[in-house]
């Protein structure tokens, strides 16, 4: 099985707005592609029913009605996914985590995987999900969000994921906060192309469907399919 684990720097970067992006362009290319996220937590009530926008976002772009598909671990607090299960009297299953994402090897032939939080957030108890990634072994794209405090950020997550030798496939900067004019957005790029030899895919502007290259309005082609790696687990 080939895929891309979409992480992020921080809760709330972008992470399921890239994730959703780079299901469409594989689905476009004709690519068999499937979706998944660990675990949700985070519900929006609809009436009598909960509802979770990020996995409908996901389903939406892989042309899947079934959010089940994407996840079966949901948890209704905004909270990591082991505190949200706690309070519920609950716990996070990994094994039943594993086993649904395993089920998308009959089903496509790359499998855009979306964490939950940064790299090192909970997923169980006892492990993050950078365990989570160790296990899946696809390649990280890490979301970062543009302005200041995003140099820090992002080095802890390229130096998180190095300890655990996962493989970098690049960085995207999501401008959900409109600040790619602001001094931090303008000179982000160039500090960590300086400061570490990690990819710099490109930025995702506010409401954009496409990665723009850091230097001009010209639109980055990125093949995610060859991007993709191999399940280890």
């Amino acid at each position: 099985m080939r895929g891309l684990f979409v992480t992020g720097t921080d809760t709330d970067v972008g992470k399921t707005y890239v994730a959703a992006m780079i299901t469409r362009e594989l689905v476009a290319a004709g690519v068999s592609t499937g979706v998944f996220k660990p675990a949700c937590s985070g519900a929006v009530p609809d009436g009598s029913v909960l509802r979770w926008p990020d996995l409908e976002t996901l389903a939406a772009a892989a042309g899947i009605s079934n959010v089940d598909l994407v996840c079966n671990q949901r948890f209704q607090a905004p909270l990591a996914p082991p505190i949200a299960a706690r309070l519920l009297g609950n716990r996070v299953d990994l094994d039943e985590i594993k086993q649904h994402f395993l089920g998308w090897s009959s089903r496509a032939d790359v499998v855009v995987v979306e964490g939950v939080g940064g790299l090192l957030c909970p997923l169980t108890d006892e492990q993050t999900i950078a365990d989570f990634a160790v296990w899946v072994g696809f390649p990280l794209v890490i979301v970062a969000r543009l302005g200041l405090g995003t140099i820090n950020h992002t080095l802890l997550t390229i130096e998180a994921a190095r300890q655990r030798k996962l493989d970098i496939a690049g960085v995207i900067f999501c401008d959900g906060d409109n600040l790619a004019d602001s001094q931090a957005g303008q000179t982000n790029g160039d500090e960590l192309a300086r400061l570490t030899d990690v990819p710099l895919l490109g930025i995702v502007d506010f409401g954009s469907d496409s990665v723009r290259l850091r230097d001009g309005e010209s639109q980055a082609r990125i093949d995610w399919s060859r991007l993709a790696g191999t399940h280890q687990g």
